[in-house]
């Protein structure tokens, strides 16, 4: 009898310890993804602040702004990348969770941490980037005026009509924004 309920305890036991998560721990997961996402999103625009203090006006007197933490590898002719970052309506606060994928062919070998924050003057471009995602599928390059003081959007790069980049590296604000091949789409598990 004593091993029948010994057995019965294990195999109750096991079964709770496979079962699926519940609800509550589903959102407590949720939330501290979201939460780890904003985190991550301050640290990137202190590190843009830091860089490029004119950033911050730009920024305030936009009608939204997306934040972006990713990483990329190299890997002898093939580069990926990836990343997590999330959408700000700076007049409704709402934020919207996103995701970024990133993929190309180019020689090298190595791995860089960057960060990446588009800026939208407009609530259309806005709109845009958040319901249709943004899609770089060709070579997008292009280079910031940085001889150009004063300038609103200094150090950034335009990538669309109202829509501009500011890209930093662990050396600091890029002078160049290499989006080839990039997609940023919303996080359907996190909104």
């Amino acid at each position: 009898m004593r091993t029948w309920v010994t057995v019965a305890t294990i195999a109750f036991a096991s079964a709770v310890a496979l079962a699926p998560p519940t609800e509550a721990a589903d959102a407590k997961k949720k939330a501290e993804a979201q939460a780890a996402i904003r985190k991550e999103s301050q640290a990137t625009l202190s590190k843009l602040y830091q860089a490029q203090p004119g950033a911050k006006a730009a920024i305030q007197k936009s009608a939204g702004y997306a934040a972006f933490d990713n990483f990329g590898m190299n890997l002898f002719v093939i580069s990926t990348a990836s990343g997590k970052g999330i959408v700000v309506d700076r007049a409704s606060k709402k934020e919207t969770f996103m995701k970024m994928v990133s993929g190309g062919v180019g020689l090298g070998l190595g791995a860089k941490d960057f960060r990446v924050v588009f800026v939208f003057e407009n609530k259309k471009g806005l709109d845009n980037f958040i319901n249709s995602g943004w899609d770089a599928d060709a070579h997008a390059e292009a280079a910031a005026k940085s001889g150009q003081k004063g300038g609103a959007y200094e150090g950034a790069i335009s990538v669309a009509p109202g829509v501009w980049v500011y890209q930093i590296t662990e050396k600091g604000l890029a002078l160049q924004a290499t989006l080839q091949g990039t997609k940023y789409y919303k996080n359907d598990d996190l909104n």
